[in-house]
């Protein structure tokens, strides 16, 4: 029946606002940062707009696996275009506060296109499994309706699971501090900040990590075994090197998206000794994989280099004109 005075004094100050103090440790000099990170992003969205022009001209090109690659695209730009213009703001025009709602709807966002990408990489490598092990039932399993299902699936399997991410982080009460050492609102951040309990917020980000990206992980992992298995299987070297040939982007992108995600929940752990190294980590994984998946594609990717051959070609042709 009695009210803690903790209570009130909880309910009383609840902070109206969170600043984002950038990258904590070179607040002094953190603007000079601002021009790589903004070519960064200039060229993650340029590469993927014509990731998706060239998928969209070239008949060739429409298939599962471009599809896969164009809704990567897409997810690509959503990433980087939901934290990189606040965190230019913050480093060009000190705009470093951002509301209650924002930063929770920007936290949402965030988990929910880093699950997606990581789920349209499990797509990805099942359509590389079918196309190298089981070549006959290729066009009867990795249809348009698969291809539209399985995003689909994806698409609502991180919306609906990343909900309790920012309701559980809006339910914490912040009384004191509204400072956080970051460019953008992460979950861990935030709730650092709480005056209360957050285990369950802690152990719902944990949860998650390992239902999502983990059984993402072990899917793709898997997949990559039974591929590696079926071509050592094959008599031909040549054979065997032009199918694992068109797995080499996936992979190479696979490997710097999981890579950086592990460095960064280990690192985290050591915010307090380097508090730079996790909140660098944490944006540079969201605009360098936007940057190079289209790059890394169209450099390993015969096809995906003639359409843009063709396509500036054409551009030059028009302008000439």
């Amino acid at each position: 029946m009695f009210q803690h005075p903790g209570d009130s004094n909880i309910s009383k100050f609840q902070v109206s606002e969170f600043i984002l103090m950038g990258f904590p440790g070179i607040h002094t000099w953190q603007h000079w940062l601002s021009l790589p990170l903004a070519l960064l992003y200039l060229l993650a969205l340029t590469a993927n707009i014509l990731i998706l022009i060239i998928i969209n001209q070239e008949a060739t090109l429409h298939q599962p696996m471009y599809f896969f690659l164009g809704v990567l695209a897409v997810v690509d730009m959503g990433l980087a275009t939901t934290i990189m213009p606040k965190i230019l703001a913050i480093l060009w025009f000190s705009a470093k506060a951002i509301s209650l709602p924002e930063c929770f709807a920007q936290m949402y966002v965030i988990h929910c296109f880093v699950g997606m990408e990581s789920g349209i990489f499990v797509c990805m490598a099942i359509d590389r499994y079918v196309a190298i092990c089981k070549p006959l039932h290729y066009p009867a399993i990795i249809t348009e309706s698969f291809v539209v299902k399985a995003t689909v699936l994806m698409a609502l399997r991180n919306t609906l699971t990343t909900i309790p991410v920012p309701v559980l982080a809006a339910q914490r009460h912040y009384c004191s501090q509204n400072q956080i050492e970051h460019c953008l609102c992460s979950n861990l951040g935030v709730t650092s900040l709480s005056c209360d309990d957050r285990t369950i917020n802690s152990i719902y980000q944990l949860l998650l990590a390992w239902t999502l990206m983990g059984s993402d992980v072990a899917l793709i992992f898997l997949s990559y075994v039974l591929i590696l298995h079926s071509v050592l299987k094959l008599n031909s070297a040549e054979a065997a090197s032009k199918a694992l040939s068109t797995c080499t982007s996936h992979l190479i992108l696979i490997l710097f998206f999981y890579t950086v995600v592990i460095v960064i929940s280990i690192t985290h752990n050591a915010t307090m000794t380097f508090p730079l190294v996790p909140v660098l980590l944490n944006v540079l994984h969201n605009v360098i994989p936007p940057a190079l998946n289209p790059m890394v594609y169209a450099l390993k990717n015969k096809e995906l280099r003639e359409g843009l051959y063709k396509l500036l070609k054409l551009n030059i042709k028009g302008s000439s004109s």
